[in-house]
């Protein structure tokens, strides 16, 4: 594997935000005009915001590095598996979120992180109808505040919280589960906040919340631009067994390439 410089990491970075900042002004074009909902094999719901959005994204990406394999969600759902990914790829989630989208609650987002062996080391998670967009990597984790034109308000650093004594928990807006409250049983925990998409490792970074369990299924682009960036503010996401969520999985032997086991995603420890 080629060893990446430290300003390669900064160039990738911006490339996926620049990236993640178009692709969501479409989606928002999109969902202002409104779409035809039609459902995938899987019964989740697809729109043309996200076929759309994710076109913008693999011709920005392939352009900029070719030589890295992307891990996409609709061209796998189409049957697009790339071959071997080798120690470095990319995954992306061009709208997570889609029903909270079908639902107009403003809940979806942009995802498009780096992978190397394993770990998400770059991340860019946009949430296009809130403004809010967050970025992680190895200079540490920013929060973003765009205009709905996608033009920089302000930036600023974030990190993660030591957890208080009463602790914030978010949790699935769409995708809840009684092993979810019963697992969050065993905290303090003053509040439950239901948030849709990636935007729960955001509230994770950004020091609002503490916890994130989820029980369920989940997919390595739903989940691996938000990790990067909880990474880079202080945090982790483990698995139930306490050991750090890792990417990349393929041949399964009781789940589909590229499925998460469960996993709690937590502030600092």
């Amino acid at each position: 594997m080629t060893v990446f410089s430290q300003f390669s990491y900064i160039f990738l970075l911006s490339i996926f935000e620049e990236t993640a900042i178009a692709a969501g002004q479409e989606i928002l074009r999109i969902y202002e005009e409104g779409c035809d909902v039609a459902l995938k094999d899987d019964k989740s719901p697809v729109t043309a915001a996200d076929h759309a959005a994710e076109a913008i994204i693999l011709a920005a990406l392939r352009r900029a590095t070719p030589d890295i394999p992307v891990v996409a969600e609709e061209e796998i759902s189409g049957g697009h598996v790339p071959g071997d990914l080798g120690n470095r790829f990319c995954l992306v989630d061009p709208l997570d979120g889609t029903r909270e989208f079908v639902n107009r609650n403003g809940d979806f987002t942009v995802n498009i992180a780096l992978i190397e062996n394993g770990t998400p080391v770059l991340g860019i998670v946009y949430a296009p109808a809130r403004g809010w967009l967050f970025t992680g990597g190895p200079d540490g984790a920013e929060e973003v505040t765009l205009d709905r034109d996608g033009n920089t308000v302000s930036r600023k650093a974030i990190s993660c919280r030591m957890a208080p004594e009463q602790m914030i928990a978010v949790a699935s807006r769409s995708h809840r589960t009684p092993e979810t409250d019963d697992y969050l049983k065993d905290f303090p925990i003053a509040d439950c906040v239901s948030v849709g998409s990636s935007i729960k490792f955001g509230l994770l970074a950004r020091g609002e919340a503490d916890i994130y369990p989820r029980f369920g299924r989940t997919m390595e682009w739903d989940t691996a631009a938000g990790d990067a960036v909880l990474r880079a503010a202080g945090g982790i996401t483990l698995t139930l067994d306490g050991k750090p969520l890792t990417y990349g999985r393929r041949n399964q032997a009781d789940d589909a390439d590229f499925a998460n086991p469960n996993f709690v995603a937590r502030g600092k420890l």
